[in-house]
């Protein structure tokens, strides 16, 4: 699994500690289905990107997809030390966020001790009381 070599080409990126273990995460801009540009969120007048725009948008064509089926087929490529066993490992999981303990969660799986390994939006911590929901 290769590493990134320019946030340019993310939608999202993440390294932190989690416990014992350690995680870092990506997931890289997909290509737009009409000319082979990278799809992205839209700029503003100043050329700041939108944050909290409704869809992405193509920077060659202008082709615009809104964010739900976009980040649908997004993947999020992981590597990770778990913080059970101790054990290196990578995946490759949809990048879709389940609400787990009362926050937005990407859960993988280790591949030696089949130990759940969450990365939660925003570093947030988990309610102790609420009950998994999926």
């Amino acid at each position: 699994m290769n590493e990134p070599e320019s946030m340019d080409t993310l939608v999202y990126f993440t390294n932190r500690t989690i416990g014992n273990g350690h995680i870092k995460a990506w997931v890289y801009k997909q290509q737009c289905s009409q000319c082979k540009g990278m799809m992205g969120k839209p700029k503003g007048a100043k050329g700041k990107v939108k944050i909290r725009a409704q869809n992405y948008v193509c920077n060659e064509c202008g082709f615009s997809v809104p964010n739900e089926e976009y980040e649908g087929g997004l993947k999020v490529q992981v590597k990770y030390t778990c913080p059970s066993c101790s054990n290196r490992g990578e995946a490759e999981v949809p990048f879709r966020r389940k609400r787990i303990n009362g926050v937005e969660t990407v859960r993988i799986e280790c591949s030696h001790c089949h130990a759940s390994v969450d990365i939660t939006k925003k570093m947030k911590e988990k309610n102790a009381g609420e009950q998994e929901k999926q």
